[in-house]
């Protein structure tokens, strides 16, 4: 299928800048369609998650929306940007806080496994380091993943987050802040992005044309 051809919705998840998500992909020659209509999402080619903010936020939003259910429902290729990304886990323990030491966790989509957690980056050799994880940084992979064609180990990619997802067994790409963390994550027809495709210059504008590929 041509690409420039394809219905590509990003879901409208009421908490992520949708304007920068729908003019990267407009510069590949596609134009997205915005939604949460059901209708939309579930005859979309190619499905976009956005978001920013919290888990907490962004759950509420996608169970007040109905949008659970056709999430974990989609048979096309879906990729999760950033937060987009972190909801496609297990849980979060980005919670609304709390002043006992127990584990306190909201449930995600559970589509892809793991947990998002706080990232652990003061230790005493990186004391330089601070949270959020703002900025360029490397992701590694083994250059095997069709996503990934044409963008080699070692790829710079802009990110901005505090949280991140753990590596697991569905980690495609990693990348280091103090300790690895999952860069990609795919399973199955859904993938995740932890970094700003959109906002990654040559080689995030690369990545969401593999998708569109794929």
């Amino acid at each position: 299928m041509d690409v420039s051809k394809q219905k590509l919705v990003i879901i409208d998840t009421g908490c992520a800048n949708l304007a920068s998500v729908r003019m990267a992909f407009e510069r590949l020659g596609v134009q997205p369609l915005v939604s949460s209509v059901a209708a939309d999402i579930e005859q979309a080619d190619k499905l976009i998650l956005p978001g920013v903010g919290t888990a907490v936020a962004a759950m509420k939003n996608l169970n007040e929306r109905g949008l659970v259910p056709l999430i974990r429902a989609a048979k096309q290729p879906l990729l999760g940007f950033c937060l987009g990304m972190q909801m496609l886990a297990e849980a979060s323990e980005e919670s609304m806080g709390t002043d006992d030491s127990s584990e306190r966790l909201i449930d995600c989509l559970c589509i892809v496994p793991g947990k998002i957690r706080l990232m652990e980056v003061g230790t005493l050799h990186q004391s330089s380091m601070r949270l959020p994880h703002m900025g360029w940084n490397q992701i590694e992979h083994d250059e095997t993943h069709p996503l990934l064609k044409g963008i080699p180990s070692g790829s710079y990619f802009y990110f901005v987050h505090s949280y991140a997802l753990e590596v697991t067994e569905a980690t495609l790409a990693t990348c280091d802040y103090g300790n690895p963390f999952t860069a990609i994550v795919a399973r199955d027809n859904f993938f995740g992005a932890q970094f700003h495709p959109e906002r990654s210059g040559a080689a995030g504008a690369r990545l969401l044309q593999n998708f569109l590929e794929l």
